[in-house]
């Protein structure tokens, strides 16, 4: 369920790398635990794995083992430790296997003085994989669909909120400070009924944001385009359902920009409930008749961005605008042109309607705005712009106006707003590559703004991941003490690509390789963060279809590893309806614990185990640029 999730670029995440020298000898084999990237290597990759142990060892063998049981490369354990990970594992020591190039399945066993054994995992070739991952994204995105057009997949999805179709709007209500309990009496009803039908849930709960939706349909866009017919065969399709949901959150006859659908919790004075007060299948809010439940289930509020005719906030209409034109490009390069001409109307309208001469402070982007809150706003505009220009051109328009604002936002973002990296609330690394292809296909105008310029911040944000990597004991380059971990990391993947293809330069291929090596278990809590790849990964997502339905909500990607200050309060009570998960309250991966950082599986656990659509779709389009790299 939505949080306050930010980005913290200083601090150090983890415990500070040192080189730890190994004693003269072993008295005795140690058990250890090796960590590996579960999902797999491309046979070129610098392929490495990690020792965990309880204390320094020393003359540790390795073999790598394929899946008839024979040995295929044997080494020895760097005997140099990266450093100390918490009081309970006070040594880890890479395995380099970067030898091993064979396609096939694979695990590490090491001897000597340690003993442990990897997850299996794969070389490949980069469609094989990255393939599934893609396409079990798609599918998580599916799961999240709303409205009569569901599709039953693994959890058994059914048709919910079908009164969506005629909901009322309400003005803001007002709220407690940093919390989402709303301290009037009642709703205020300002308007309606509007058609909020379809579009998808947001997280693991019920709420649907336009802020999440546009990041996230933009993503799936983003992610066609750059694989072309190497695309899942079902991305197109949930890419234009989301783009549906916004084409009706958008009502250009009246310029109103409607933003978001359902409230977080009731009133202080518990007459009504919100979403979150209740757990439960989405199905069954179409006939739940106690009057409480009236705003958090059968009629569910829906709240406008900005006043009917009035200037909209510069972030949300930035990346709204976007996600139409990204569409408008993928259909016009699919000959639809009809169609990519009503997707670039819808952009071009709302991106007249942007506040830029005076934002609203704080930015709007949900309520409350604590769910998401956004500090910067030119990304999102050049986003906007930048899309809009590459559609003009795909649809035979004058670009310039929209090159020109574009080339103004980006150097307005470089002198204000750097310090961020790919993710829901900094798309300015997506904006800088696509501007960049836009400018030249213009002839590369004089716009205020060189490539240089634009490559150079690429880099930087490379860098600023590639940095901490550097000093960190698993070479991780996002920050895991902070929220939104993962979907940084996967947004350094993205990154990474994007820098690469406009520079040339591959100095930073290895640093992308670690990245994904994290996030699919090569990492100290050995758990891939995107459930159903590898061996282990999350049993019990915050997350009310995964929960109570059967099967999984596989392509889900969950928070990740958070500050251990969020869990002062403990993990709370279950909630009514909520299938207790893992049985007991068992925490296996306490023990991976460190001063500041904390993962915990178990379905009370909103701070590391709740999937959303932007840490799914950061996933989605890091891997497919990656896969595009290697095409």
């Amino acid at each position: 369920m939505p949080s306050t999730r930010t980005f913290a670029l200083l601090g150090v995440a983890g415990l500070a790398l040192g080189a730890l020298a190994l004693p003269s000898a072993a008295s005795a084999a140690t058990a250890g635990l090796v960590r590996v990237d579960q999902v797999g290597y491309l046979p070129g990759d610098t392929k490495q794995a990690y020792l965990m142990v309880q204390s320094p060892v020393s003359d540790v063998s390795f073999d790598v083992v394929d899946s008839a049981g024979h040995t295929v490369l044997s080494g020895k354990v760097n005997g140099t430790s990266r450093g100390v990970w918490n009081t309970q594992y006070k040594a880890v020591y890479p395995i380099t296997f970067t030898g091993l190039h064979a396609t096939g399945t694979y695990h590490i066993k090491v001897s000597g003085g340690a003993t442990g054994s990897s997850p299996d995992f794969r070389i490949a070739d980069p469609a094989s994989l990255y393939r599934k991952a893609i396409a079990d994204g798609v599918a998580f995105y599916q799961v999240q669909r709303d409205g009569p057009d569901v599709i039953a997949g693994q959890t058994g999805r059914k048709p919910a909120h079908l009164n969506d179709a005629k909901a009322s709007v309400y003005a803001t209500p007002n709220f407690e400070p940093d919390s989402d309990v709303i301290t009037d009496a009642a709703l205020k009803k300002v308007g309606g009924p509007v058609n909020v039908l379809g579009g998808w849930f947001d997280a693991g709960d019920y709420l649907k944001f336009t802020h999440t939706t546009a990041f996230g349909d933009a993503i799936l866009f983003a992610t066609e385009r750059a694989l072309g017919s190497a695309a899942p065969s079902t991305l197109d399709a949930e890419a234009h359902f989301g783009e549906k949901w916004l084409d009706q959150m958008w009502d250009a006859q009246h310029k109103t920009l409607y933003l978001q659908v359902g409230i977080g919790s009731g009133n202080s004075a518990g007459t009504f409930n919100g979403d979150h007060d209740i757990w439960r299948l989405p199905e069954a809010d179409d006939a739940d008749d106690d009057p409480a439940d009236t705003f958090a289930a059968v009629h569910r509020p829906v709240f406008l961005a900005a006043d009917p005719g009035k200037k909209i906030s510069p972030n949300l209409v930035g990346r709204v605008s976007a996600a139409f034109a990204l569409g408008a490009q993928v259909d016009a390069a699919a000959g639809n042109t009809a169609k990519a001409l009503s997707e670039y109307g819808q952009a071009t309208t709302l991106y007249a309607m942007a506040a830029t001469a005076s934002p609203p402070a704080p930015l709007v982007t949900a309520l409350p705005n604590a769910f998401y809150p956004e500090d910067t706003w030119r990304d999102d505009m050049e986003f906007g712009a930048t899309e809009l220009a590459l559609a003009s051109q795909a649809l035979g328009r004058n670009a310039s106006g929209y090159l020109s604002d574009a080339a103004g936002f980006a150097r307005g973002y470089l002198a204000n707003d750097t310090g961020d990296t790919f993710n829901l609330y900094d798309t300015s690394a997506l904006a800088h590559a696509d501007l960049i292809k836009a400018l030249a296909a213009a002839g590369n105008p004089n716009v205020g703004i060189s490539r240089a310029a634009l490559v150079a911040d690429l880099k930087r944000q490379v860098k600023t991941g590639a940095d901490r990597a550097a000093r960190d004991v698993f070479h991780a380059g996002g920050i895991y003490n902070d929220f939104d971990v993962d979907s940084h990391t996967f947004g350094l993947l993205t990154t990474q690509a994007l820098y690469k293809k406009a520079s040339g330069d591959g100095s930073f291929d290895n640093f992308a390789t670690q990245q994904r090596d994290w996030l699919f278990g090569g990492n100290a809590w050995g758990v891939s963060f995107m459930v159903g790849e590898g061996s282990n990964f999350p049993q019990c997502m915050q997350h009310q279809v995964d929960n109570i339905a059967p099967g999984r909500a596989v392509g889900a990607v969950v928070n990740g590893p958070n500050n251990v200050s969020n869990f002062e309060g403990g993990l709370g009570d279950y909630q009514d309806g909520m299938v207790k998960c893992p049985k007991g309250g068992a925490d296996p991966y306490h023990q991976f614990s460190t001063v500041d950082s904390r993962f915990v599986d178990d379905v009370r656990s909103w701070q590391t185990d709740e999937p959303a659509l932007d840490m799914t779709g950061s996933a989605i389009l890091g891997l497919a640029l990656q896969r595009e790299l290697c095409s």
